[in-house]
């Protein structure tokens, strides 16, 4: 079951494994302004090769804008690796192991495989902005593969969230 997340409200737990060591815990990170935490369907997706390796030339603009950046996926561990490795991803981390009940958390939508290359199972894409006490800002899921936010777009409207103080929409 899938449910709506709102906005302010407390973003639910993320801790994962890292690509390369480490592990991805929401509730420690410091940024100065917000936590962008996108969910990506899986290495089968060209749609997320294209969208994260976008996303992967943004990270250090995104960092000097205050947010601390983390792509996540159900992959395991290997493909994660293969991921990061096959789609030339040097700045952003890479998240992996994410389960089906924190994926449902998060209100992603999850999907079963069509066809050979694809996970048995797997979330679709989402993309959050999670103030640095928890609190969600922006919200964005889709059922769809090709349905994602504009990056540019989206790192251009920073000042207004920030500077602007711009408060979280869809509150009531």
């Amino acid at each position: 079951m899938t449910y709506k997340l709102m906005p302010e409200a407390q973003a639910p737990a993320l801790s994962l494994p890292l690509v390369g060591g480490g592990t991805f815990d929401l509730a420690a990170q410091t940024p100065a302004n917000f936590t962008m935490v996108v969910f990506y369907r899986g290495l089968h997706c060209p749609v997320c090769q294209s969208y994260l390796g976008k996303l992967d030339a943004l990270v250090p603009a995104y960092e000097e804008a205050g947010f601390s950046v983390v792509a996540a996926s159900m992959n395991t561990g290997k493909l994660a690796e293969q991921t990061k490795a096959d789609w030339g991803l040097k700045n952003l981390q890479i998240a992996h192991s994410l389960d089906e009940a924190t994926a449902r958390s998060w209100g992603l939508w999850i999907s079963n495989s069509i066809k050979e290359a694809e996970a048995d199972m797997f979330c679709e894409p989402g993309l959050y902005w999670v103030r640095p006490d928890g609190r969600l800002y922006l919200i964005d899921i889709s059922n769809m593969p090709w349905s994602r936010p504009d990056l540019e777009f989206l790192l251009s409207k920073v000042p207004f969230a920030v500077d602007k103080g711009y408060p979280a929409r869809g509150v009531s």
